[in-house]
């Protein structure tokens, strides 16, 4: 059972950036797609990123493609989420999920972390 620890999350200008850190328990680390999810009251939780066992691939959702970066240091078991060029609808609750399953569907991932909050204003 992998636990999760977000970090990195803050309040930020439209336009600027944030790097979100993720920090994995446990020896099997390298074994799980990690992702990347957001969330707002009253929405559903949102896919954002998601990065293969080795890193070799990732994808993202569509609003966030070449802005956002996912990667990963297996050696730190660690993953990260750099979000540049912010928007305030970049806002939300960011978590960091682990997949047994290359899938961008949060029922899918089992274990989940706290959660960091990242609000960009405009």
């Amino acid at each position: 059972q992998v636990q999760l620890v977000e970090s990195g999350g803050g309040l930020v200008q439209a336009g600027g950036s944030l790097r979100l850190s993720c920090a994995a328990s446990g020896r099997t680390f390298s074994s799980y797609a990690m992702g990347w999810f957001r969330q707002v009251p009253g929405e559903e939780r949102e896919f954002v990123a998601v990065i293969s066992r080795s890193g070799g691939s990732t994808d993202y959702v569509d609003s966030v493609k070449g802005r956002f970066t996912i990667s990963r240091d297996n050696a730190k078991n660690t993953v990260y989420l750099q979000m540049n060029s912010l928007k305030p609808d970049d806002t939300g609750v960011y978590y960091c999920a682990s997949s047994k399953l290359w899938s961008s569907r949060p029922a899918d991932f089992g274990s989940w972390g706290q959660g960091t909050q990242v609000t960009v204003s405009s």
